[in-house]
């Protein structure tokens, strides 16, 4: 009888603690979410996130109000995110830049696993190895022997120190034992039009980015960075196509919350960005900005968050990259 009455009493507080996530869940949303993008208005993180945010708001029925917090290369935001109440009414779309700041920045004022949990990945952006017409590379063996001829001398651009355009590069030098010259810029924009320019030699660009410059002629694609060929451009080869064993970069998206978010909650947005993705209209709208939708369940997110800090993490020590 004791043991049974044990049972019942252990039963009786499971029950008693889940009844706060339930109510949770049934009550969610319960007023306007502040939906953070931690970068300036008007880039991919933006467009995106302000599609995801429309979509997000039909979908609960609850007003999504976009927050850009732009500054510290989306640490700012990001913080704010990580500090907010944990009920499921602050939202954050965030980038590569979430896994690769965690080593980037020195004194980062929050812990990325500890701190925040992530929904679900909710695109993909291929990036593309352009050169300018002109350029005697016609294939990215024949860039790298370039490279190798002129240990050090090879220009590439970049849209900053740190930036994914940076890193990308970094991690074919580490692949493929080439040493290059970089030139950071001010966004990709500078550096493509320098590019266009012949002033410097290659860029690994997002697809969006070097899109229009690509239509016009203006630059030649080498190579796409991912494991599969990008839907996008089709007929170019990948980076493991050209030689580069293992090479796969992605240009990500991902829907975040505070790590302590009720499971219930999480698992509502996630059914959401679920719908979502299978969305044509927002599968054109994506595809407008060269960013393939995506979804994942939120431990898959996790792990893949988790896979990225480690992988960029060695690519900055070994460049020596700080954030400017």
């Amino acid at each position: 009888m004791k043991t049974f009455s044990l049972a019942l009493l252990s039963l009786a507080c499971m029950l008693v603690a889940s009844w706060p996530l339930q109510a949770a869940a049934q009550t969610y949303p319960s007023r306007p979410i502040r939906f953070i993008v931690p970068f300036p208005p008007g880039g991919g993180n933006d467009i995106v996130g302000r599609v995801i945010a429309q979509k997000l708001s039909e979908g609960l029925g609850q007003t999504v109000v976009v927050d850009n917090r732009g500054g510290a290369g989306g640490t700012l935001g990001t913080d704010m995110t990580a500090k907010a109440p944990a009920d499921g009414h602050t939202l954050l779309i965030n980038n590569i830049s979430l896994a690769v700041n965690a080593t980037l920045v020195p004194k980062l004022p929050y812990d990325t696993l500890r701190d925040l949990a992530p929904v679900s990945i909710i695109g993909r952006q291929p990036n593309i190895v352009v050169v300018h017409p002109g350029s005697k590379a016609k294939s990215v063996k024949e860039l790298l022997d370039l490279a190798r001829a002129r240990p050090g001398a090879m220009n590439y651009g970049s849209g900053g120190i740190g930036t994914a355009s940076h890193l990308a590069t970094e991690l074919l030098q580490l692949s493929t034992g080439t040493r290059m010259n970089h030139i950071p810029y001010k966004g990709l924009g500078p550096a493509l039009l320098d590019l266009v320019g012949g002033r410097i030699e290659f860029i690994i660009s997002t697809t969006a980015s070097a899109l229009p410059q690509l239509k016009a002629g203006k630059l030649r694609p080498l190579a796409a960075t991912t494991v599969k060929r990008s839907k996008f451009f089709p007929e170019v080869p990948t980076m493991i196509e050209s030689g580069i064993a293992g090479y796969d970069f992605t240009t990500w998206y991902a829907l975040v919350v505070p790590a302590a978010t009720p499971q219930p909650v999480v698992a509502r947005l996630n059914r959401e960005l679920a719908t979502i993705a299978g969305n044509a209209v927002v599968n054109e709208q994506f595809d407008a900005q060269g960013i393939e939708t995506a979804h994942t369940s939120s431990s898959e997110a996790r792990a893949y968050l988790a896979t990225e800090i480690e992988k960029w993490g060695k690519v900055i020590r070994a460049s020596g990259a700080k954030a400017e």
